[in-house]
């Protein structure tokens, strides 16, 4: 057991890491916390019940696993959208798309090839079937190299979000119309079963980069938290969340494999019924933002906070720290209960990855993350939470 004082000493250590004293706005790296949270759920559970290990003893895991679908990658979208429009005008447009590509465009590629590569070298002993023709959809089909989707998703849909607002001063009503349009069509398409590689993610995603922008001077207003902090908010928030995450599972578990819907994907509230399940994904959004609030109006939980402002590098490897655990575990030791394959999963799916990044960081490997230097990353970080308090956030 941990004792206080050991607690304690965590406690300091990681409010005094450069990473949380350079980060001015701690709400923000609770909630990228929880997403990434439950992105490793996801991806720890999917990787064990693809494996063949027996999943039954655990339904709630599945349940889970289903529910946390519904809002967990439009957080991610939202939350990036709130800050778009301060980093727009604080570097302008080339700049911006030349930071997008340091760091979401250049990792992607560089960590999509080399997990691609060592799935293909392992292939015998991991759940990815790879070809050679697996080093093409980076390009053009991403959902097809694991979790690396979403940085290429995050990069088009921000990019090009930032030229329509800035070439064609197109902002406010017209950006959400732009993005409700492009979501029912991505709904459209699937029902239709057309393909049309990444550009899909691009017009499904874009509606909640356009929400999280137009909320932006909302929630960033300094007079705002105490709304977003309150007790009220949350006391309101969670009967609509958990009725709206009620109503997800029992949906997509009702049509799951009929009416379209794949049985592995639960898929059918968000293709069939768009309108619906926009209000889903932006209820539960909200309960997460009022949690991260919460949180940061009690200084609490500092570990997730250091995890949320981590995120992005945890994001990158922690399919292959989970899949060298899950593989270790069964190979090496036997173990195949599903539920303690999923607890340590979860655990090196974020040891792993916060280790090899801060190793990579104390050696001078920052390139391995991104082509931004961490003083350049600082500078930024601290210049645009210096534009939002300005702003009066």
């Amino acid at each position: 057991m941990i004792s206080d004082s050991e607690k304690m000493n965590l406690k300091l250590s990681l409010l005094n890491s450069n990473a949380i004293r350079n980060s001015r706005l701690p709400w923000i790296d609770y909630a990228r916390g929880i997403a990434i949270l439950l992105v490793l759920y996801r991806h720890v559970f999917i990787g064990i019940k693809i494996s063949g290990a027996d999943i039954s003893h655990y339904p709630l895991l599945e349940k889970g696993n289903i529910m946390f679908f519904s809002f967990r990658m439009p957080l991610f979208f939202m939350l990036s959208g709130v800050f778009l429009g301060v980093s727009l005008a604080k570097r302008g447009l080339g700049h911006f798309v030349e930071t997008k590509w340091k760091t979401l465009l250049y990792p992607y590629l560089i960590w999509g090839l080399f997990q691609i590569t060592l799935q293909f070298a392992l292939k015998q002993y991991v759940n990815a079937g790879r070809t050679w023709w697996d080093y093409l959809y980076i390009i053009y089909r991403p959902r097809e190299i694991d979790q690396f989707w979403y940085l290429y998703a995050l990069f088009n849909t921000s990019v090009l979000y930032a030229i329509i607002r800035a070439k064609l001063r197109l902002t406010g009503f017209y950006q959400l119309l732009i993005g409700l349009v492009m979501f029912y069509i991505s709904g459209l398409l699937v029902r239709n079963d057309i393909h049309i590689g990444f550009v899909h993610d691009v017009i499904h995603y874009y509606i909640y980069i356009a929400v999280g922008d137009n909320l932006s001077s909302f929630i960033l207003d300094k007079k705002n938290v105490p709304l977003f902090s309150s007790w009220k908010l949350f006391a309101v928030s969670l009967p609509i969340f958990a009725a709206a995450q009620y109503y997800f599972l029992v949906t997509n578990l009702a049509h799951a494999g009929i009416d379209g819907a794949k049985a592995d994907y639960f898929n059918y509230v968000e293709d069939w019924q768009p309108l619906l399940f926009l209000v889903i994904a932006f209820s539960g959004c909200i309960f997460m933002i009022n949690i991260s609030f919460i949180l940061q109006r009690y200084h609490t939980f500092i570990l997730l906070r250091f995890i949320g402002y981590h995120s992005l590098y945890i994001y990158l490897t922690h399919v292959l720290a989970a899949s060298v655990t899950r593989i270790v575990l069964t190979k090496v030791f036997g173990i195949t209960d599903a539920g303690l394959l999923f607890i340590c999963g979860m655990v090196m799916a974020l040891v792993i990855p916060l280790a090899l990044y801060l190793f990579a960081m104390k050696k001078g490997a920052w390139w391995l993350f991104s082509l931004e230097r961490p003083a350049e990353r600082k500078k930024d970080a601290s210049a645009a939470a210096g534009k939002v308090a300005a702003s009066g956030a």
